[in-house]
């Protein structure tokens, strides 16, 4: 093991005792790393930091900052056991404050994906995708959290979900409809058939019956994002999995605005339910669809009596 890789882990180490969770870094170091040995580093450049941010070239530029911005990190603590380092400056590649632009997906476009993964020639792999989309479709949970699921986290019986270890540390609980339950309970037993003997406790699991890997997720969903024939709006607004998330929380919104509910007084529970730290991280998603900010601009105009 080079010194550089070493270092990496006693970062990597240093700051989950902390209480960070890290897993972009954890992929990504290692590779940076790879990348350095690669062109014969022994220590961190900016020029080595920069060249390996910026890949692939045809990435978002956003991108290529957060892969920077792991870099900086792990540069300026090194840096005080490595005087060879050098710390990409701030101002290199900065971070955009512009968020990604939602895909609005379709009740076709749901349908054209779980058509894709349904045609994967694989049953078990076939049926893993399938029934993960149509988790994190109904469910609005994070790809992470559904991955990192247990079959023991589901209490059948009530039809109860809990997610452990979320993104902030927490653990909640999720009502599931009958028929989600229904659609879990289905892929439990086909699993069981195909891989009786997995070599792991996960819910979902790879043909080789071990747990999913976020980069091979995020691989395969490109791929069925591709054959389902969906395709980006701009360039800020690409199909996503993390826009599953997004599209539960404004159906939400709009069912209850539809239905007259107290949005304010609920709002809180959505919160809770996708496990933000506060509804204000919620009411973005008001502010990113539309149609929800004409129903609250008309609820406001008839709260105040505004003429018609």
């Amino acid at each position: 093991m080079t010194d550089l890789r070493a270092a990496v882990e006693s970062y990597l180490a240093t700051r989950r005792a902390l209480g960070f969770k890290l897993e972009r870094e954890g992929r990504l170091l290692p590779d940076f790393v790879a990348a350095l040995e690669q062109a014969g580093l022994a220590a961190v450049t900016v020029d080595a930091a920069l060249a390996w941010a910026r890949r692939p070239a045809t990435a978002d530029r956003r991108w290529w900052a957060a892969r920077l911005a792991i870099v900086r990190g792990f540069a300026r603590w090194w840096a005080a056991f490595d005087p060879a380092t050098e710390v990409p400056p701030a101002d290199l590649l900065p971070r955009s404050s512009r968020r990604a632009e939602p895909y609005p997906y379709t009740d076709d476009d749901i349908d054209a994906l779980m058509g894709a993964a349904g045609a994967i020639p694989l049953p078990l792999k076939a049926a893993t995708y399938q029934t993960l989309i149509g988790l994190l479709a109904v469910t609005g949970i994070r790809v992470g959290e559904a991955i990192r699921l247990d079959r023991s986290d589901i209490d059948w019986q009530s039809g109860v979900l809990t997610v452990r270890n979320t993104k902030f540390g927490k653990c909640r609980e999720l009502a599931l409809h009958p028929s989600t339950v229904e659609a879990l309970t289905a892929y439990n037993r086909l699993r069981d058939t195909l891989c009786p003997r997995p070599t792991t406790p996960s819910l979902f699991i790879s043909t080789a019956g071990t747990r999913l890997i976020y980069t091979n997720v995020h691989r395969k969903w490109l791929d069925l994002v591709s054959r389902a024939g969906l395709a980006p709006r701009s360039p800020r607004c690409r199909p996503r999995p993390h826009d599953l998330r997004h599209r539960f929380a404004v159906t939400t919104l709009l069912g209850w605005y539809r239905d007259g509910a107290d949005v304010e007084a609920r709002l809180p529970q959505l919160s809770t339910y996708l496990g933000h730290v506060c509804p204000g991280d919620t009411y973005w998603y008001l502010r990113a669809a539309p149609e929800l900010l004409a129903l609250a601009a008309e609820r406001l105009e008839a709260a105040q009596g505004a003429p018609r």
